[in-house]
């Protein structure tokens, strides 16, 4: 008689399948926000703060008291920069896969036990029997692809191109990095001289001020006049302040370019320490010559058109049959009894071989369809590396017209500030006797804090635009040159 109450077990298993299900939707509900106009806060979010805390990676400590060169911030940027390490995963992850593809053309071995045992029924002629079995099998297996028409030779070769590919890529992401140091350390470089720039400036605008409000008191100037000055000389206070400013964010963002944390005070050297190059060593079009050679992100698309090539003749090759070959070598031992008979017993050596080809005749197009992706993918590779190139002339060819610019711009920017420091002298010194108003006077001081700023600039250009040639023909890697002190 059917019983209209469930048993305690099944009692048990529905409640424990509510749960199950209770608890997935549970996890799907905070998955998901439960309306369109509100942020979404959950207790879940408190946890994964937790996590990114807790996760939060050791920074490197800079000391306040020393003056750092550039080879040693590029030192620390490349030992523990997160884009380096992850490029060399990439290209670690890149070899597992080339063992991989190597491994398949050895044949795959197995070591195996069998232990069976068994008693049933047997069927002798008109008459069932019972029959008991006992065996116990150790062998070797072996499988093996004896020919493919080189489908896991080419699969190697891929695998070895795209390895290559990895290896430029990893160069690649250091080329970045060495350049990113270097212009975050030209750029505080440069904030540091407008700071010291705009102090000179504050300096200049005070002593104006003071050579006026003397003039006044001894009832030489005008009000207006000493109005003028202590305008200027707030004026430059205030520009003071910006650059300073300035000069915090740079050093904030060269600190986070070697790992350390960004409020990190430190110091570097002066762009007075360092010896400006004053020519470059090559011409534009020796330049684009050495990036088609030695660019790392160059050098990679071209592996990564040789694996494409080989991923083209490994489809091809799915056209041919495959011939494998198995076997195994045992020792058996087994021991056997039907009811009515004597048991037996045996033991001996035992093996198999079996050789198959397999062609597959049809399949729909799949292999034309594969062969045609492969080389597609070939085509845009190769179209890939043509837009490339260009983009490799036109970056060195832009590099190296603004190091050429650069160079002019510097002394230009020398000649300006020698002149624009005689002319202000000269000036002030003529308004404390008479000679000049204070409009001149001001007028100069004006002339000479901009050319003390463009004077800075300048000789940050030229680093900089360096930095730059060298970045974009790649020979940053190779020499790794730097101003020297």
């Amino acid at each position: 008689m059917p019983s209209a109450y469930l048993s305690k077990d099944g009692l048990r298993a529905c409640l424990g399948l509510f749960g199950v299900l209770s608890f997935a939707g549970t996890i799907l509900a905070q998955d998901l926000p439960n309306r369109p106009d509100r942020p979404w806060l959950t207790g879940a979010e408190s946890t994964v703060s937790r996590q990114a805390e807790q996760s939060k990676r050791e920074e490197l400590a800079l000391a306040q008291e020393k003056k750092y060169t550039l080879p040693e911030l590029i030192d620390f940027a490349e030992a523990h920069s997160p884009e380096t390490r992850e490029a060399w995963q990439a290209a670690r992850q890149r070899m597992a896969a080339l063992h991989i593809a190597q491994s398949a053309l050895y044949p795959a071995l197995d070591v195996g036990f069998t232990a069976l045992t068994n008693r049933n029924g047997v069927l002798l002629y008109d008459t069932f029997v019972i029959q008991q079995l006992g065996i116990g099998e150790v062998a070797v297996k072996m499988n093996y692809t004896l020919f493919d028409a080189n489908g896991r030779v080419d699969q190697v070769a891929q695998q070895h191109n795209l390895l290559r590919a990895a290896s430029f890529s990893f160069n690649d992401a250091h080329r970045q990095l060495l350049y990113s140091v270097m212009h975050a350390y030209y750029l505080l470089l440069d904030a540091k001289g407008q700071r010291i720039a705009a102090e000179s400036n504050l300096t200049s605008a005070q002593a104006v001020s003071d050579a006026t409000q003397a003039r006044f008191d001894n009832g030489l100037a005008t009000l207006p006049d000493l109005s003028e000055a202590k305008s200027t000389a707030a004026q430059a206070n205030y520009e003071l302040q910006l650059r300073i400013g300035n000069e915090r964010k740079a050093t904030g963002y060269l600190a986070t370019l070697v790992t350390a944390p960004a409020d990190t005070s430190f110091d570097v050297q002066s762009i007075d320490e360092l010896t400006i190059p004053t020519t470059l060593s090559a011409d534009g079009h020796e330049l684009i010559e050495v990036a088609l050679k030695e660019r790392p992100d160059l050098l990679r698309q071209f592996s990564v058109i040789d694996a494409a090539k080989s991923g083209v003749r490994e489809a091809r090759s799915r056209y041919y049959p495959t011939v494998n070959f198995s076997g195994s070598l045992g020792e058996l031992r087994a021991w056997g009894l039907q009811s009515a008979q004597p048991g037996a017993y045996a033991t001996g050596r035992v093996y198999d071989a079996e050789l198959t080809l397999n062609w597959n005749v049809f399949d729909g197009n799949r292999r034309r369809s594969q062969v045609r992706e492969a080389e597609a993918a070939q085509k845009r590779e190769e179209e890939t590396l043509r837009g490339l190139r260009d983009r490799i002339e036109s970056e060195v060819w832009q590099a190296f017209v603004d190091a050429d610019t650069a160079f002019r711009q510097r002394d230009a920017a020398s000649a300006l500030l020698r002149a624009s420091q005689d002319s202000y002298e000269q000036s002030l010194e003529s308004y404390k006797y008479g000679v000049r108003n204070i409009v001149d006077v001001l007028t100069a001081q004006r002339q000479l804090a901009a050319a003390r700023f463009e004077d800075v600039s300048s000789r940050v250009a030229v680093l900089d635009s360096l930095a730059q040639v060298s970045y974009r023909t790649g020979e940053l890697l190779r020499t790794r040159e730097v101003p020297k002190p």
